[in-house]
């Protein structure tokens, strides 16, 4: 995938990168590495009742330019849009977040996930899973044990589908499954749609932040912000008010927020924080 109007030096200052450019595996995992350092995880214009565009214009003007984050679709497809112009070979996939669900739970394709073809072998990346977004890409090869930077996962085949789990304090938790049939540009339009428009979409009326530095992660969920460190170390604290939430996602999560006035406004409208 190549597209002439993605502005490739714009996404290597955006994330920091300046190693090669070749479409080889270690190009792939540095750039897996540093995209979810640098691009955090948020979901304010659907919290904002903001149309969220996922075409090429769109993504750069809203990621590259104004410096924001986004959620799933965002990050994967301008990833997608990275890798394609390095000369990957790089298709869409969709899968059922699982997470919080039983393993058998039938749940909407609502998540977007990346499959490379390197060097005659399948690697799945995927920069936008929020809390647990990975950062390194994984070959696709069943009960594999993989670490990563953070946590180690492992790909689970069963039936005629993958899920993906990663080890979280020694269980294996599911976050999604997927399988091989490939997802287009408007399997993620209707899906992102829904996500950002329909009353029943979480993305409404909870606040979901959340980015990996190289000792921890940080996630937030409403008010309430979980640091988990490389170790095993963790900590959690809510934030009281709109101002002081606003400067947590401005700070340690860098999140640009677009009318912070308006947006702190919304938090204490969905009872997000105390009014």
């Amino acid at each position: 995938m190549t597209d002439a109007s993605f502005d490739i030096d714009a996404y290597f200052a955006r994330i920091g990168y300046r190693g090669p450019m070749d479409a080889s595996l270690a190009t792939l995992k540095a750039l897996h590495r540093q995209h979810p350092q640098a691009i955090p995880f948020e979901n304010i214009d659907a919290l904002m009742g903001v149309s969220v565009g996922l075409d090429p214009a769109s993504l750069q003007d809203k990621i590259l330019k104004r410096g924001r984050g986004g959620y799933c679709f965002e990050h994967n497809l301008i990833f997608m849009h990275a890798l394609g112009e390095l000369g990957f070979s790089v298709s869409g996939l969709a899968a059922r977040v699982l997470w919080g669900q039983p393993d058998d739970a039938i749940t909407p394709r609502s998540h977007m996930l990346l499959r490379v073809e390197l060097d005659g072998k399948t690697f799945i990346a995927d920069v936008g899973f929020g809390g647990l977004t990975l950062t390194a890409p994984l070959l696709l090869e069943p009960n594999l044990e993989q670490q990563t930077p953070h946590e180690a996962f492992r790909i689970d085949e069963t039936g005629d589908h993958f899920r993906l789990q990663a080890n979280i304090g020694g269980d294996w938790r599911t976050l999604y499954r997927f399988d091989m049939q490939q997802a287009y540009a408007v399997d993620y339009s209707v899906s992102s749609h829904f996500l950002s428009t329909h009353p029943s979409s979480h993305f409404l009326s909870t606040l979901v932040a959340a980015r990996a530095l190289p000792d921890r992660r940080y996630a937030l969920r409403n008010n309430r912000l979980s640091t988990y460190h490389l170790g095993g170390r963790s900590e959690q604290r809510e934030i009281a008010s709109a101002t002081g939430l606003a400067d947590v996602l401005e700070g340690q999560l860098a999140i640009v927020i677009p009318d912070r006035a308006a947006f702190e406004a919304r938090l204490r409208q969905k009872n997000i924080v105390e009014t």
